[in-house]
């Protein structure tokens, strides 16, 4: 699976991982429709660790169709209501 985070660059996951991103990111949908700004700057932060400390980074010149992409690190709750919501940014 290919997951891009937006001004990083894109991963190489697991697939083996895919359970937990998945996991992750519909807590993070929970967290924003509760207008929990702290849980969910906590679990989003996770999730880009996860993708980051379990994925291969692609070299730059190597572009791939990404199959999730994770907003930008700096994302704000109010611009994440508008990309979390449903299933989120990882499919199931």
């Amino acid at each position: 699976m290919i997951v891009r985070i937006l001004t990083e660059g894109q991963y190489k996951f697991p697939a083996a991982e895919l359970d937990e991103l998945n996991a992750i990111d519909n807590q993070i949908v929970d967290l924003v429709a509760l207008d929990d700004e702290e849980g969910f700057r906590k679990l989003f932060d996770k999730m880009l660790e996860m993708v980051r400390n379990h994925g291969e980074p692609l070299a730059m010149e190597e572009i791939e169709e990404s199959d999730a992409i994770i907003p930008e690190p700096d994302i704000t709750l109010e611009e994440a209501k508008e990309l979390f919501v449903g299933v989120g940014v990882v499919p199931d």
